[in-house]
C-alpha cells in the first residue's frame, strides 16, 4: 500500500492507497495516537466509515468490483481533503486509506476515521472527507455483473471549484 504522512505543524494525518485490505483499527489508532502526543489526549469522539463493495447497483447483481487509481495524485487529492476538513473544523484530524484492484462483494474499498472534541465535527468531517473522495481523488472503478462490466464515472469535479466543495460540506452538515 503506497503511505503518505502529511505533517504540520500540530498534526499526522494518515493517508494510504493500494490493494492490501482494509481495517478501521489502523486509522483509529493514528488519529488517537496524534491526539494523544499532540493534543494530549483531547478528542472525545472518533467517527468511522467504512466503504463496502454491494451486491447490486442500478438494478444489477454485482459480481465484483476494480479500482484503478493514480497512487501520487491520490494521495496528493487525500492530502488536499484532510487539509480542507482541518481548516473548516480545526480540531479534527482525518485519517484515510483506499483500495486497489479486484474487490469482493463485502470488501471494504475506502476506511475514513475523523477525530474530534466534539462528535458533530467527526461526523460533519468524516461524510465531507468521503465527498470529497468522490468528486476528486483520480480512482476509478470497474463494476462486473451478470452479463457485463462498466466503468463507474469517476471524480469529475476540479479540486479548485468552490462550488463542488460547498456541497461537499453542505451534505456533510446537513
Amino acid at each position: 500500500m503506497t503511505k503518505f504522512s502529511h505533517t504540520d505543524s500540530v498534526s499526522v494525518t494518515l493517508l494510504a492507497i493500494g490493494p492490501a485490505p482494509l481495517a478501521l483499527e489502523p486509522l483509529v489508532a493514528a488519529v488517537t495516537k496524534e491526539s494523544e502526543e499532540a493534543r494530549g489526549g483531547h478528542h472525545g469522539a472518533i467517527v468511522t466509515f467504512l466503504g463496502l463493495v454491494r451486491n447490486h447497483n442500478q438494478g444489477r447483481r454485482v459480481q465484483y468490483l476494480d479500482y484503478e487509481a493514480y497512487p501520487s495524485l491520490a494521495l496528493k487529492a487525500f492530502a488536499r481533503i484532510a487539509d480542507e476538513a482541518s481548516r473548516r473544523w480545526p480540531a479534527v484530524r482525518i485519517a484515510l486509506h483506499h483500495r486497489t484492484g479486484r474487490l469482493e462483494v463485502g470488501e471494504a474499498s475506502v476506511a475514513i476515521a475523523a477525530a474530534s472534541p466534539h462528535r458533530a465535527d467527526a461526523y460533519a468531517a468524516c461524510r465531507y472527507a468521503i465527498e470529497r473522495v468522490k468528486q476528486i481523488a483520480p480512482i476509478w472503478k470497474r463494476e462486473y455483473f451478470e452479463g457485463g462490466d462498466v466503468w463507474i464515472e469517476g471524480a469529475t469535479a476540479d479540486p479548485d471549484d468552490v462550488r463542488a466543495r460547498e456541497e461537499a460540506e453542505r451534505v456533510a452538515c446537513a
